[in-house]
């Protein structure tokens, strides 16, 4: 029993640690923190792990394969229709055998033309049982050829095009969405830090309050003030316990939110420290919207969906019209009744074919293709130009908020000292019984409401910045390229 109750001490120990665990974090921190461990931070870094694969398979393609083909083993023992040409007639044989092979393939794509080249070498060996027991061998000790459609279409042309260009979407996107979680970070950091805000006015409010009532209380016996003035006291003591618990409320969401997205303990406390005022940056809209129209992913993705339509059109294009291609090759092969010849004295093996393929009749059914594919390319190109608009306006408009957003936290900086020295003030009279009950209301909500202005004016400009470094990924406090740091951190 005694050790149940030590067991259970412990445990309530450990408890009232993990809810006291508390943690002191800037904005700097916050965004560390979002980058490296936030849900979203992984599932943007695995979309991103996705499309760089897809690129290395593509330059993989790119490279000459080399291919192994083995049959070990294929026995036949059935009976088949053969013809008997003594008798002129088909009749039904047994037949019996056993067959293996193997052989080397490479293989090499050429871009330019859309062909390939190809070298194999094949060994095989055929076994027949029956009334003539027999061996027979066949070799292909070299061989080389080239195949491609002279006038189809080149899928490798159009891939040397677009997956170089996907792969500089997938890296930009995964910056694009950092810089996405830096902004949801700011917002849920500066929702955090309006709600600690409130808390701690709302915590001085009280027992400024219950002070005031106090004093109060003391100075109605004397008949230094009404009794309307102390009931307005009264008032302002319980209105101060009611915020305070609202914003008890309100804080321990903005700190569940906050713990959420960094991928936190529900228990940790987190308390914020405010930045300081940041330096003046100017940042002009020539240089942002230039820095957009190279670096940020949804230019690249109207680039990739006119590439994707014009490529459409190429194919069906071509495949319209006749198409020809050409197979040729040149080796040597030989075959023999034992192993040891096999390789003997190798005939030449010469192979050159031109086909030819021409539609004759297909009720219109390409021609449709091929205009569907130009007619979705003009509808891009217009979605494009429309959609590029939208993203140009809103990177003038976002520098514009933030130049100005530089302004107002100097003048929320000022405001806020102005009204915490006035209050200050205004208390004091009150205190000596120079100031009204009045006064000193409107003191403090004037006091609270430059509080909040100054943390919304703080909040403004970080959601700005970063909303800036999203549609450009550019740091312009560093002056560097995010893809270009993103490139040599990675060593690309």
């Amino acid at each position: 029993m005694k050790g149940l109750k030590i067991i259970v001490v412990l445990l309530l120990i450990t408890v009232c640690n993990i809810q006291a665990q508390q943690i002191t974090l800037s904005l700097d921190r916050v965004i560390d923190i979002a980058a490296d461990s936030s849900l979203e931070s992984f599932r943007s870094k695995n979309v991103y792990m996705s499309g760089y694969w897809e690129f290395r398979s593509y330059r993989a393609e790119r490279l000459p394969s080399l291919t192994m083909d083995i049959t070990p083993a294929r026995y036949y023992r059935d009976i088949v229709q053969r013809y008997d040409s003594e008798n002129d007639i088909d009749v039904y044989r047994p037949q019996q055998s056993y067959f293996a092979s193997g052989g080397f393939a490479v293989k090499q794509n050429f871009d330019l033309l859309g062909g390939s080249f190809f070298a194999n070498s094949d060994l095989s060996y055929l076994r027949n049982f029956g009334t003539i027991n027999q061996n027979q061998y066949s070799s292909i000790p070299i061989r080389v050829g080239y195949s491609q459609d002279l006038l189809g279409y080149n899928r490798f042309k159009w891939e040397r095009r677009i997956e170089p260009l996907k792969y500089e979407m997938a890296k930009k996107e995964l910056l694009f969405n950092l810089e996405k979680i830096n902004e949801q970070a700011t917002s849920n950091f500066f929702a955090l830090a309006m709600a600690q805000a409130e808390y701690d006015l709302a915590k001085k409010n009280v027992s400024s309050t219950d002070t005031l009532y106090q004093m109060g209380q003391q100075r109605h016996k004397i008949a230094s003030i009404s009794q309307a003035d102390l009931l307005t006291l009264k008032l302002d003591a319980v209105n101060a316990r009611n915020t305070l618990q609202n914003a008890d409320i309100a804080l321990k969401r903005a700190m569940f939110a906050l713990a959420s997205f960094l991928n936190l303990d529900q228990h940790t406390q987190i308390r914020l420290l405010l930045p300081n005022r940041p330096s003046q940056m100017n940042i002009s809209a020539e240089k942002a919207l230039a820095l957009a129209r190279e670096n940020n992913p949804q230019f690249l993705e109207l680039r990739k969906q006119i590439l994707e339509a014009e490529q459409s059109v190429d194919r069906t294009k071509k495949e319209s019209l006749f198409n020809a291609s050409i197979n040729a090759s040149l080796g040597f092969n030989q075959m023999a009744y034992s192993f040891h010849d096999v390789y003997r004295n190798p005939m030449r093996q010469d192979v050159f074919s031109v086909s030819v393929s021409i539609p004759l009749l297909d009720w219109g059914v390409r021609k449709g293709r091929y205009n569907m594919a130009k007619n979705n390319l003009n509808v891009i190109q217009i979605s494009s130009q429309q959609t590029e608009l939208t993203i140009e306006e809103d990177v003038i408009m976002t520098v514009s908020d933030f130049n100005i957003q530089q302004d107002m936290i100097v003048s929320a900086e000022e405001a806020l000292d102005l009204a915490v020295m006035a209050y200050t003030e205004t208390r004091q009279r009150f205190i000596i019984g120079s100031a009204d009950i009045n006064s000193l209301t409107l003191s403090l909500n004037r006091q609270q409401e430059a509080q909040r202005n100054y943390i919304t004016a703080l909040q403004n400009y970080w959601l700005s910045y970063f909303k800036i470094r999203r549609l450009t990924l550019f740091d312009f406090a560093a002056g560097l390229s995010l893809s270009s740091s993103f490139d040599f951190s990675h060593g690309l």
